[in-house]
């Protein structure tokens, strides 16, 4: 089935999707947007219940509509899912659901993109790939992974700690999402552990009073050899050496791994656990048994449940193709710029892929704005 040409097409209704849609209506220009499943913002509707946005609200709402005062300062997740969808009725962003990319390619005849979902294919002057760099979980292989007898799950399948009572967790990896994920089966009378290959970089996410998010935001007026002082200089006094407790020491700033594409820990209250011992840092893995785990420090400790905190990749090559790919993506998967000034490349826009310790939400706002400002200037977009 052939589908009328729109003029912008935004692949995906999550915060990123939504943030383009929205500066493209605020404008009055026409889109249309493809979304996988069956409702706007679908990661946020499937995150485990205890999550909360690690930034402030005035600072972490999509562009030209702010969350409600009466919303706290740290946004839950159901009520981020609430705004997702009011902001889509605010704009009057309706995408066209159930429509799963499986092929993005260029015209080379007129210049135009087309789009191939499982049922329709979609031509257009201008592409948005919105899609997330959340978009694949990584389920790694890990030695002996098979020989366990417990549950193993990845984090995307995580909810909360009420099935782990009473039981050894062991939580592999400690980014965000496996920070908090120890928390929340402490709070749920679980015995987590959190296994780490590497020295973690923690930030609290509030300092004095004040959050970390608005401290980060400030400091980027200056040069960044002075923002990565101050951001040891504050982590040094906030969270101090926890190399005692198995957390490693950072060689690196928060804000210097935070450019080069890793994410520090904002953290919401998992290390002052970690420093009490209801929490145990483990080292890496060496294997994994039938019940028990043994640990590269020779250790063995038996455990009821593995969670894969291994993070998610945006999973590009496969919707790009890998000719396509090798163009416009870096060494780690991730596009290279918002946009491509190439001719053959002319049309295509990234956005959602990247961590700053801004936050993510904050930099959709300028992103976005970039993006549609360039479509005007460049693509001859009118309503």
């Amino acid at each position: 089935m052939q589908s009328s040409p729109p003029t912008t097409l935004i692949i995906g209704a999550g915060p990123a999707g939504l943030a383009i849609a929205g500066q493209l209506a605020h404008r009055g220009l026409p889109f249309t947007v493809l979304e996988a499943s069956d409702y706007v913002g679908f990661s946020w509707r499937n995150h485990y219940d205890r999550l909360h946005l690690h930034t402030v609200k005035e600072h972490s709402a999509l562009p030209h509509m702010p969350f409600p005062n009466s919303h706290p300062t740290y946004v839950p997740r159901l009520q981020v899912v609430e705004y997702l969808e009011q902001y889509a009725d605010h704009f009057k962003i309706k995408p066209l659901f159930n429509q799963k990319v499986n092929h993005i390619s260029r015209n080379p005849v007129d210049g135009s993109w087309q789009v191939r979902t499982e049922t329709d294919t979609f031509t257009t002057d201008r592409v948005v790939v919105a899609t997330g760099y959340n978009r694949a979980p990584h389920v790694p292989e890990l030695p002996g992974q098979r020989n366990f007898r417990g549950i193993i799950w990845h984090s995307h399948e995580y909810r909360n700690g009420s099935p782990f009572r009473n039981e050894n967790v062991l939580v592999v990896g400690m980014g965000n999402t496996g920070a908090e994920l120890a928390l929340d089966l402490l709070e749920n009378q679980a015995r987590p552990f959190i296994s780490i290959r590497a020295p973690v970089n923690i930030i609290r996410r509030d300092l004095f009073g004040r959050p970390a998010q608005k401290t980060a935001i400030m400091m980027k007026k200056f040069p960044r050899w002075f923002t990565d002082f101050m951001a040891r200089l504050m982590q040094k006094i906030s969270v101090g050496d926890v190399s005692a407790y198995g957390l490693g020491k950072p060689a690196h700033s928060p804000s210097y791994d935070t450019r080069r594409g890793k994410t520090p820990v904002i953290d919401v209250g998992t290390l002052d656990q970690i420093k009490a011992g209801t929490i145990t840092v483990m080292p890496g893995i060496q294997q994994i048994n039938a019940k028990t785990v043994t640990f590269t420090d020779g250790r063995e400790l038996p455990f009821d449940a593995i969670i894969l905190a291994t993070g998610y990749r945006p999973a590009l090559p496969s919707i790009l193709g890998s000719e396509l790919a090798a163009k416009v993506l870096n060494e780690r998967g991730y596009p290279k710029h918002l946009w491509f000034d190439e001719q053959a490349l002319r049309g295509l826009y990234f956005l959602g892929f990247s961590t700053p310790i801004t936050g993510v939400i904050y930099h959709l706002n300028i992103d976005s704005n970039q993006i549609a400002e360039h479509m005007i200037q460049n693509n001859s977009v009118s309503a």
